[in-house]
Formats: C-alpha cells, structure tokens, sequence
C-alpha cells in the first residue's frame, strides 16, 4: 500500500449518489473513526433510498435523498463530477464546508505519488489506455483512473508500491482541483463541449487548462499547439518554466521538445534529440487524430523511462479500444465501425478523416445539447455519402445538412435501431457504415457503451441473417 497519511478529515460531506460519490462515501467510511469522524452523503433532489443508500447506511454513512438543500457544519465537501459548481446544490454544500474539491483531488491527496493527467475535448481514453499500456510495456505497474477505468478511490485502497496512476480527468473533475499535481500533464486539445456546464468557453477552457496548475518549473507538460487555446496554454507554461513538448501532427513545431508527425513517422523530440518511434502503416489505431494520441502517448512513456524500443513495440501492439472507432464486423462486403464516445462535433469530424471520402454512411444523433452544428454540416457535406439522423437532435442535424446544396443523401430515423436498418439499406458494397453521433446519449440510452454495444449487436445479428 502506498496509501500516506494525510491527517485527519474531519466530517465530511459527498455530493450525488451516483457511481463516484459511492465511491468517495465508502473510501472516507473505510477511514472512520481514525482519520474521518464522520460521513455525510447528499443524493440530490432526484434521489431515492434504496440497496445502495442501504448499503452504504451500512458501513456508517448518514444519507440524504430528495433534496438538494444541504445543512449542518462540514470540514470537507466531496463533490460529484456531473454536479455544476454553479448549481443550488453545489453552493448549499459549499455555504456549510470548510473546502469543496472533486474526487481526483481527494484521490491525489491521499495518495500522491506517481500520478499522469490527460485531458483534452477528444482523445483521451485512447491516450490514457496508450500511455498505460506504454508504461507496462516498459515493466512499469500502472493502472488507468479517473473518466475510464477504476474511480481513483477505490484505486488507491489497492495500489502497489511504485505504481503509476494514469488519470483521464474531464473537465468537470479538474475544475474542483485545487493541490493536485501530476508528474506529467497532457492536454490534447480545447474544442466547444459541456457549455451547458461550464456557461462559457473561457470557463471550460480554463478547467482544462488546471491539469497544470501545480506543475513545478522543469516538469513536463505534452499539450498540442494544433488548436488555439492550446497554444494561448502552451505559451502560459512556458512562461512559468514548464517544459513544454509541442505536439502537433499539422506540422513541425520548432521547438527543442516536440512530437509530430514527419510524413508518416511518429517522431518524439526532447532536448534537440530526436526519436523516430513508429510508422502510421503500424499502428492498429488509424486516423490523424489517433497518431496524435500515439505521440501523447509515446512522450509520457519516454518521460517516465521507458525504453524507446519497448514504446516502439507498445505502440504497434496497441488495439483500439471499444467504442472508439472501434471495428465491428463486416458484412456484404460493408464495414460497421462502432465510434459511440464520439458525443461532440470535434471527435466526429476527426473520426471523418480516418475513411476515404464518399465511402461513408453516417449515424448522427441522440441526446442534443444545442451545440453549434456549422462545421460539422461541412464535414458531413465533404466527406459522407448518406447521413443518417437519429433521436431527439436528428432532425435539427439533418437540417443543418440539407441548409447548403450538396450530394449527401439525409435519411431521418427515430432511434437507433431504425437507423442502422436505414443505414444497411443505403450502404454499398466498399463502404462503411460509420455510428459516431456527436451527441451524447441519455435521450435513448444510459450511457455511450450501452448504445455502442447495442450497435455492435445489431452488426452481429445482422451478420447472422446472412448465414
């Protein structure tokens, strides 16, 4: 266990009753009496007793449903990830704590050591599984944390001495961070997403940009200079000292620490020296985008010691992870590609660039949270052969496609499943039926993995009628 003491907590408070605040509320129970004198948790006002508020009642813990009204006196607040710091809930917990902060920062506290952060608009738990798999490659232990993978307090009850904990940390984590410093921080790219939460740009922009907040003068921070909030971030750690690792695959950033792409070769460069790591052509994972993360990737691995032949080998025995451009079957000479986590315009437009265009059937929709929808028209326009629009935003996207004249075929569906049957019936032998939905969703489905799932049963099924 490398678990460190950090003194006592005091009471302390969790907000929401959902996979994480279980977590953090069964962590600081394991903690009573010694360290934590008591806790408190807060479902919200949507929330109801039942076995999991049972349970937890169980090991100690006082629970609330029903209520977003939060009273009584706190040393420490727990806030739950998708709880805005601008909501009625977050400010009554924050008017009764001494201090407000989101798992992550808990995690870190508690256990300090040997921490990454990623985080990024797109590209993350690519990056973060990568990085990983790097790191093990090399014969290092490490474990992926935070957005994917194990919530990092149940990670740190098990973790093993000398262990790295890679963190894909969204922005909604990293905007209740306040001590928390990483050995390596990786920010992969600021695009709009979550305005709903975060109100502006700037405010997302510059959750993102606290991946790097305590990084020390001398520590290493990998950040794309493709986009520019990224360079207007890459700039500002300059400044304070960090030594920055450009990374770009639009071209050669002149700098003494870089990674990017010279025609197809993944290229790492530190101090001047230069690394030349793999070819696109070996990577399991396609797509410009992709190559990017395999950088990220890369750099964190070199930076931590791995050997650069061991990156090399872990970089071409890499598979795509599932539901991120994930391949799903082919039948009838078509390919169905399931790309699920794509839940905004940026991963879709990028997952674009990885087939051939006017070889596409596109799957759009679901859950429509009001974003902007003008370069995503282009892309579809410039690249798909048929889009097909799906739940509750398909018909606002479809119309966005048809506002300019152009060969795309738009077919609107109402959910999913009549979707994919619109999209079997409109695909052609060499082309690819593509699910990337820009949208997140929760109007059909509980998360993005049940709705890649069932569209990777439906391939399966499909293939089975062809027997």
């Amino acid at each position: 266990m490398t678990v460190s003491s950090q003194g006592r907590l005091g009471d302390a408070l969790v907000l929401g009753l959902g996979r994480t605040g279980e977590s953090v509320a069964r962590y600081l129970a394991s903690l009573m009496p010694e360290r934590v004198s008591s806790v408190t948790l807060y479902g919200g006002a949507s929330s109801a007793p039942g076995e999991k508020t049972r349970g937890l009642e169980a090991l100690g813990v006082t629970v609330v449903c029903g209520t977003d009204e939060v009273s009584g006196s706190f040393d420490l607040a727990v806030a739950s990830p998708g709880i805005p710091d601008t909501s009625d809930f977050f400010l009554s917990a924050a008017s009764c704590a001494a201090e407000v902060i989101g798992e992550p920062e808990l995690a870190w506290r508690e256990s300090p050591e040997r921490w990454v952060a990623i985080t990024g608009t797109n590209g993350k738990t690519t990056t973060t599984s990568l990085a990983t798999h790097l790191l093990r490659e090399g014969g290092l232990a490490a474990e992926s944390v935070g957005n994917i993978g194990l919530p990092p307090t149940d990670a740190i009850s098990r973790r093993e001495p000398g262990s790295w904990f890679v963190a894909e940390l969204s922005s909604f984590q990293l905007a209740t961070t306040r001590l928390f410093h990483p050995r390596v921080a990786v920010l992969l790219n600021v695009t709009p997403d979550h305005l709903e939460w975060h109100h502006t740009m700037e405010a997302y922009a510059a959750a993102k940009e606290r991946a790097l907040a305590n990084l020390a003068p001398g520590e290493l921070a990998v950040v794309s200079v493709d986009d520019a909030w990224c360079r207007g971030v890459a700039e500002r750690a300059e400044r304070r000292g960090i030594v920055v690792c450009r990374l770009s695959v639009a071209g050669e950033p002149d700098s003494a620490d870089a990674a990017f792409l010279r025609g197809d070769a993944l290229v790492v460069r530190r101090g001047g020296v230069e690394r030349e790591l793999a070819r696109t052509s070996e990577l399991k994972i396609f797509g410009r985008h992709n190559a990017e993360n395999a950088l990220a990737a890369a750099t964190v691995a070199l930076e931590l010691g791995v050997d650069a032949a061991d990156v090399s080998r872990g970089l071409a025995s890499f598979s795509p992870i599932e539901h991120r451009i994930e391949p799903a079957g082919e039948v009838g000479g078509v390919r169905f590609v399931n790309d699920s986590k794509a839940t905004n315009v940026d991963s879709v437009e990028k997952a674009l660039t990885a087939f051939d265009a006017g070889t596409v059937v596109l799957m759009l929709g679901g859950h429509d949270k009001g974003t902007e929808l003008g370069t995503l028209a282009d892309s579809v326009r410039g690249r798909c052969r048929v889009a097909v629009c799906f739940g509750e935003a398909g018909e606002r996207i479809a119309r966005a496609l048809e506002a300019e004249p152009s060969d795309l075929v738009v077919v609107r569906a109402p959910h999913l499943r009549e979707a994919f049957s619109a999209a079997v019936a409109q695909a052609r032998s060499g082309e690819t039926v593509l699910l990337s939905p820009a949208c997140s969703s929760f109007d059909e489905f509980a998360n993005m993995a049940e709705r890649g799932r069932l569209f990777k049963d439906l391939v399966r099924d499909l293939a089975a009628e062809g027997e």
